[in-house]
């Protein structure tokens, strides 16, 4: 499995038990498709670069976690659907300097 990490921005405008509710779901989608969560970085509302969807402002969470690789295309396609996702990014850790940091961060997380 490899390690990754995604970063996804939902709508300022939920209320936190929506944000923890979509959290879950993400996490939910993650582990159903043969993931193991290594931890989860809530963020919180921070001002975006640019207006997104007619938002200055989103809900920031990084979840990182270790997958199978054909489990992001269906990660990814979650994300995609769901309304209140308004940004997300998946980022891969390939080589072992790199997973390296990755278990440097989920120990941070935790």
């Amino acid at each position: 499995m490899k390690h990754y990490e995604t970063l996804f921005v939902l709508k300022p405008t939920l209320t936190e038990e929506e944000v923890a509710q979509n959290v879950e779901s993400i996490q939910n989608v993650i582990t159903a498709n043969g993931g193991e969560i290594g931890a989860v970085d809530k963020i919180g509302t921070r001002d975006l670069a640019y207006e997104v969807q007619k938002h200055k402002r989103g809900n920031y969470t990084i979840v990182y976690y270790k997958a199978p690789g054909s489990a992001i295309k269906e990660i990814e396609r979650n994300l995609r659907i769901n309304e209140n996702v308004i940004r997300f990014i998946t980022v891969k850790y390939e080589n072992k300097k790199e997973q390296k940091q990755w278990e440097k961060f989920v120990s941070e997380v935790k």
